[in-house]
């Protein structure tokens, strides 16, 4: 782990955040904020009749690792389930606390600098964290509509 903390991949990713436009008709929203350093992320989902993310917007006020962890999350999120999110979602905060492989979301090597900075996880699980929430509240939402 002889990487910077904020390399430029982190920096790159931080500064190209897709769907960062908040929803005008979300079905569901989200926001998350890390007590530590009191990065923000918010996340508005709609989901199809299938349940999976159909559309996504992100209001993203964080550091440049949660600015980071909010583009990746949002560059894979379309037509993931409520499941997947969570098990996403799991699996980050298992792998950041030293309890389970790198989890199967593309780019998340790029956080492997951060593992021994324990300060700095919460932001790294902010996107995670609201996307799993909103989708699921988006799915039961559209379930009694």
């Amino acid at each position: 782990m002889n990487a910077p903390l904020y390399n430029a991949e982190i920096l790159r990713l931080a500064a190209s955040i897709p769907h960062h436009v908040r929803l005008e008709h979300a079905q569901a929203t989200a926001e998350k904020r890390s007590p530590i350093c009191g990065s923000r992320v918010t996340v508005d989902v709609g989901v199809d009749d299938g349940g999976r993310v159909s559309e996504v917007g992100l209001l993203v006020r964080a550091c440049a690792l949660g600015q980071a962890s909010s583009s990746l999350l949002a560059a894979a999120i379309m037509g993931k389930t409520p499941e997947e999110l969570v098990a996403a979602r799991d699996a980050l905060t298992a792998w950041l606390a030293g309890e389970g492989p790198m989890p199967d979301w593309p780019g998340l090597s790029v956080f492997e600098p951060a593992l021994s900075y324990t300060a700095r996880h919460p932001s790294i699980r902010l996107a995670f964290e609201a996307a799993a929430e909103a989708a699921l509240a988006a799915r039961e939402a559209r379930a009694h509509a």
